[in-house]
């Protein structure tokens, strides 16, 4: 993980974007689905990547890691009216994830959010499939996969992302494979990098807790 930690400080742009909000009264519950937008901490921006439930029934989703800190406020960026929904309650800084823990009388979960629809979650995708991913962004991109280059449970994408794409859902169909990461150099002309969904979920069904057991609406 040393090596990966190295690589991402030198040549990855990390994908959040950052900005000061205000958050008002309750309104209506907020919809809710891999490719919302979220405002994380009242100043950053950053896409979600699923929602569900974990072994527990909790109401909780997944992000970037690199997006915020466990305890920062969750408003959804198209529904601020609704104020804050949940809370950052965990992170990994190897693998650049954190988990989301939602309430659920302020959300209404969905597989689809734009034309990305997540029915299951898979291995990773190989070249040369094509993925696509909906974020905050760039909405609705796709792109060639080049596999995991580096052989670090990542992969490589020609999808196009920005600031505030962090955490987007990677998908190949309707099956999630993975959450956008980074890119590599130039935005929309270096490659996409990001971590494989199947790697997450192992990571949080070993160290238990919120999130662990967790399946997609």
């Amino acid at each position: 993980m040393a090596k990966k930690a190295t690589f991402v400080v030198v040549m990855i742009a990390a994908l959040c974007g950052w900005l000061g909000v205000g958050t008002s009264a309750a309104s209506p519950p907020a919809v809710m689905g891999g490719g919302s937008g979220l405002i994380l901490g009242n100043e950053a921006l950053c896409t979600l990547t699923a929602i569900g439930h974990d072994g527990g029934g909790r109401l909780v989703g997944l992000t970037a890691g690199h997006c915020g800190e466990p305890g920062y406020e969750i408003v959804p960026e198209r529904r601020q009216d609704v104020g804050v929904v949940g809370h950052m309650v965990g992170k990994s800084r190897e693998l650049d994830y954190a988990v989301i823990e939602f309430d659920p009388a302020k959300v209404t979960p969905v597989n689809r959010i734009g034309p990305v629809t997540i029915t299951s979650v898979g291995s990773p995708a190989s070249f040369p499939d094509v993925v696509c991913k909906q974020g905050l962004r760039t909405g609705n991109t796709c792109g060639v996969v080049w596999g995991d280059l580096m052989r670090t449970n990542e992969t490589w994408t020609q999808m196009c992302v920005i600031q505030g794409d962090s955490g987007s859902p990677v998908v190949r169909g309707t099956t999630l494979v993975g959450m956008v990461n980074a890119y590599l150099g130039v935005a929309c002309i270096g490659p996409e990098l990001g971590t494989d969904i199947d790697v997450i979920l192992a990571d949080l069904n070993a160290h238990g807790g919120v999130g662990a057991g967790f399946r997609p609406i």
